[in-house]
């Protein structure tokens, strides 16, 4: 699939808290990424829609409830896709950090 994707920092720290595991719930994204719940979700759906995670709903055995208090949840895993994608986008994010900026060197002034 040929989705442009942002790599913006929210969705680097969202990649990191599904790297880090075989299979996550949503909340869990955003408590393990600190980003809001309104940043996470969206960044979900767009990987999502881009072919690097899969999702699915918390099955639920009938006549039975679901063993923890609250709404069904939805589970997130990466692709094999979205693995080298997110493996890619953090090494480069990583490399990119240690790089010296470009820019004005301290004590060059404007002449």
């Amino acid at each position: 699939m040929s989705v442009s994707l942002r790599k913006t920092p929210a969705m680097l720290d969202v990649l990191h808290a599904l790297e880090t595991k075989d299979e996550v719930w949503g909340l869990k994204v955003v408590r393990d990424s600190g980003r809001p719940a309104g940043s996470v979700y969206p960044i979900l759906s767009r990987l999502e829609a881009a072919g690097f995670v899969s999702s699915e709903w918390e099955p639920v055995p009938e006549g039975e409830g679901q063993g923890h208090p609250g709404p069904r949840r939805r589970y997130y895993r990466l692709t094999d896709e979205g693995a080298a994608f997110a493996a890619t986008s953090l090494q480069a994010a990583h490399g990119a950090q240690r790089k010296p900026r470009l820019g004005f060197a301290r004590g060059v002034g404007l002449a």
